[in-house]
């Protein structure tokens, strides 16, 4: 790339670092229900999306990092992935054309496998410091869409309330820093910012300057001028999946769990 994406990449690592603290810190206090660890890939085997800074920080990792037939291999795992991934889409959309309830597709979704193309033989994540933030909550607590899930093999219990991540939050500052990114390098795609690929797609990619629409004779915009994206973003990053409304935000501090996480009518500090 003949752009430095590295600002971008430096604040979703901000971002990534948090979820990491969230999740150590529900692990921690809930050590019996969190049933993750090494050699368990129950979640390298689940059907997501990645926004577009997580699709260029993955892909640029992954490139950086791998060559020649560890490449390949891998590309090969990508390439039978996102077949996979694309026919789970096709018969979603099928279902939904058939009359099917978005409940109904989302369970059906939800209840699918495809096995992640950076898990690797021994069942270990082949680039696990740059996974991605789905792959780095999975095994706490989440609230999707104003429903509770968690990892089929946690102790935690159905209609019992733990300290929840309010996942849509965390969307919305990667959304927000995708816009940031688009505008920062220059796009003419406006609506850039809005892609969402699956980890197979985002490996496979070439992101060039024709993909990312990257005019080498338009000057990008000025940094210091901040963009509502950007704004967005930073106020996305800060206040993460804090409920207040903005009239609180005088008391939050940005380092807080409390501004990632939700908390159930039982739960106690």
């Amino acid at each position: 790339m003949a752009f430095d994406l590295s600002p971008y990449f430096e604040r979703y690592e901000n971002i990534a670092g948090k979820v990491d603290e969230i999740f150590a810190a529900i692990q921690e206090k809930h050590s019996e229900q969190v049933a993750c660890g090494k050699g368990c890939s129950d979640c390298c085997h689940a059907l997501f999306d990645l926004s577009l800074i997580e699709a260029l920080y993955i892909n640029h990792h992954f490139n950086k990092k791998f060559s020649g037939l560890e490449r390949s291999e891998i590309m090969d795992r990508a390439d039978e992935a996102d077949r996979s991934v694309h026919r789970l889409k096709r018969q979603a959309f099928r279902a939904s054309q058939d009359g099917k309830s978005t409940q109904e597709i989302l369970l059906a979704m939800a209840e699918a496998k495809v096995r992640c193309p950076l898990l690797g033989k021994d069942d270990l994540c082949e680039l696990y410091e740059h996974r991605p933030l789905t792959c780095r909550l999975y095994g706490v607590p989440l609230n999707i869409g104003g429903e509770p899930h968690s990892c089929g093999k946690s102790g935690f219990e159905p209609g019992t309330s733990y300290a929840t991540v309010h996942v849509e939050k965390l969307q919305d500052a990667l959304l927000a820093l995708s816009y940031d990114l688009t505008q920062g390098i220059g796009s003419s795609y406006k609506e850039l910012g809005s892609v969402l690929v699956p980890l197979s797609m985002a490996l496979l990619t070439e992101y060039d300057e024709t993909y990312l629409g990257v005019n080498r004779n338009k000057a990008p915009a000025k940094a210091a001028v901040k963009s509502a994206p950007e704004a967005s973003a930073e106020k996305a990053d800060a206040c993460g999946s804090c409920s207040k409304d903005e009239s609180a935000c005088a008391s939050c501090k940005e380092k807080s769990f409390n501004i990632v996480l939700g908390k159930g009518p039982d739960e106690k500090d």
